[in-house]
């Protein structure tokens, strides 16, 4: 069995949370809470004199208010077990004894907020628990995204940083913002320009183009660079939304220029790159439609990673900067 350190266990009543097959539960989940890049173990148990065998099933499932968009966490039948998605080699059962079908997760994340459910079927006398999860520490008052604008890659001096981060209602953002952003999972592997005028990137997973395998996780720093002649990306910064970001709904695909109007035309604006991260990071926005966004970019949010949008991680996901004529794409709107 593998074993990880740090691991914070969370001792639950779950009266009320434990319900015999055939049925749905009517209780609300037991909340658990877990530091932001700690381990944490979801307890579930089997509630019945007769120890689990070999063909006794295990399966857990974080479950969104929408079924189609559960996402499976772990499933076990005796000696086969197997991981999925942004969980993959990151959960394992604890099995502290025969009736343990505990979760352990490690490494926690923002994107593992949410309900889930533990399911242990024999057979005879199958057990649901659910759990919701709940996440501390970390930047919750804004997100750090990478950042270039059209004419591409490393292509922009720091005051230009500064205006393209403007531009995107956010600001160049701060090495400790940096900082916490990668504590939190971001692995970016592009130099970006910080306020203090230093070009930065955060790898979490060290790899040959990025800085080498022999470095650990950690910032890649080229130090202070002359902020005319210098040409890097951006890291920005940008706020909790102060108003609404949404998909508009439209009976046809768009140009640029109608999106656009299509978003004055419902008293709001088309909405910029900083308002897109802030919604999707910190109020887990997701939609797998890709549409404009105010800098000509075609882009959509992925909080729940799925097949055919964004299999194996939650990101904001980009499409380009298309052809503003081209009529293949919706709008994303911000209101104020």
């Amino acid at each position: 069995m593998r074993s990880l350190p740090c691991i914070t266990i969370i001792s639950l009543i779950l009266t009320g949370s434990v319900y015999s097959q055939g049925t749905n539960p009517t209780s609300p989940p037991v909340k658990a809470v877990a530091e932001l890049g700690a381990n944490v173990t979801l307890p579930c148990r089997l509630l019945s004199k007769d120890p689990m065998s070999l063909g006794i099933r295990v399966k857990w499932t974080k479950v969104s208010d929408d079924e189609a968009l559960n996402e499976d966490v772990l499933v076990s039948m005796g000696f086969h077990k197997k991981t999925y998605g942004s969980f993959e080699g990151r959960v394992f059962l604890q099995e502290l004894n025969d009736e343990d079908a505990s979760l352990v997760i490690s490494d926690v994340s923002k994107n593992d907020m949410g309900k889930y459910r533990c399911e242990i079927i024999n057979g005879e006398e199958d057990i649901l628990q659910e759990i919701m999860l709940e996440v501390e520490g970390g930047n919750t008052d804004g997100v750090v995204y990478p950042y270039y604008p059209h004419a591409g890659r490393y292509n922009l001096n720091f005051r230009d940083a500064e205006q393209a981060c403007l531009d995107q209602n956010s600001t160049v953002a701060t090495f400790d913002q940096l900082f916490q952003a990668f504590k939190d999972g971001l692995d970016w592997c592009n130099a970006g320009w910080l306020a203090d005028g230093t070009v930065q990137y955060p790898i979490t997973k060290p790899r040959a183009p990025c800085g080498g395998t022999n470095n650990g996780p950690g910032l890649r720093t080229y130090g202070r660079q002359d902020k005319e002649m210098g040409r890097y990306d951006a890291f920005c910064f940008s706020s909790a939304l102060n108003g609404r970001f949404y998909w508009l709904v439209q009976p046809d695909r768009l140009t640029f220029d109608e999106a656009v109007q299509a978003c004055i035309d419902d008293g709001a604006e088309i909405a910029k790159v900083g308002h897109m991260h802030a919604a999707w990071k910190l109020e887990g926005f997701d939609r797998c439609d890709a549409g404009w966004l105010a800098d000509g970019s075609v882009r959509y949010p992925i909080s729940r990673p799925r097949k055919n949008c964004s299999p194996t991680e939650a990101a904001v996901r980009l499409i380009g900067f298309e052809d503003k004529m081209q009529k293949s794409y919706g709008v994303y709107c911000f209101k104020a």
